[in-house]
């Protein structure tokens, strides 16, 4: 008895064994097949919806570093989009009145978007801006002397319009608005400076 026991034994784990052969062989085989007959992503297309991978007509980029300064800056763009700024962020939100540039970089360098507007701006035009506004990680001020109606800015990039109803204002937010662009994106944009003219 004992001779037909160890035979049934040995039977088992070769079946055993085989079996487990087996089912790694499938498993072999299925992943292999899947991995060779998947076809990577397509990158996306020129007519493609997605605008944070669009390219924005009429943007401009520059290299402005970061630093923590007092006092006036002089900045090379106007408005500033990255440089030297006051160690004290603005607040984001709607403003009235111009703000300091020094605390409104301070923003930028945070991931926010600052759209500055001509003052001689019809009222109706700003009030369209501020319904386009994000609630987040913008700021919304008059600014004199500006080269176009409407600026849009970001830590290192710009984009000028004509009109509060331009594609190109959607399209910047959701590129650069808390984007990795920015030196420090996701850093707070309260708990700073109220300017004058705080909404």
């Amino acid at each position: 008895m004992r001779a037909a026991e160890k035979h049934r034994t040995r039977v088992r784990r070769a079946a055993i064994t085989i079996g487990s052969v087996a089912a790694v062989a499938v498993i072999a085989l299925v992943v292999t097949s899947i991995v060779l007959t998947s076809k990577p992503a397509a990158p996306p297309s020129a007519g493609s919806s997605s605008s944070a991978n669009a390219e924005i007509r009429g943007l401009t980029t520059y290299s402005n570093t970061a630093g923590h300064v007092q006092g006036p800056v002089t900045y090379d763009q106007t408005p500033p989009a990255g440089g030297p700024h006051n160690a004290i962020w603005l607040n984001c939100g709607i403003y009235t009145e111009p703000v300091p540039n020094e605390n409104a970089v301070h923003d930028l360098e945070h991931g926010a978007v600052w759209v500055t507007y001509d003052p001689s701006l019809p009222a109706e035009s700003v009030s369209k801006l501020r319904e386009r506004m994000p609630s987040t990680y913008s700021v919304l001020s008059p600014y004199p002397g500006l080269p176009a109606p409407i600026v849009l800015s970001a830590w290192n990039a710009q984009v000028t319009v004509s009109s509060v109803t331009d594609p190109r204002i959607s399209q910047f937010f959701e590129k650069y608005r808390n984007s990795g662009n920015a030196p420090e994106p996701g850093a707070p944009c309260t708990g700073g400076l109220d300017a004058p003219g705080k909404l």
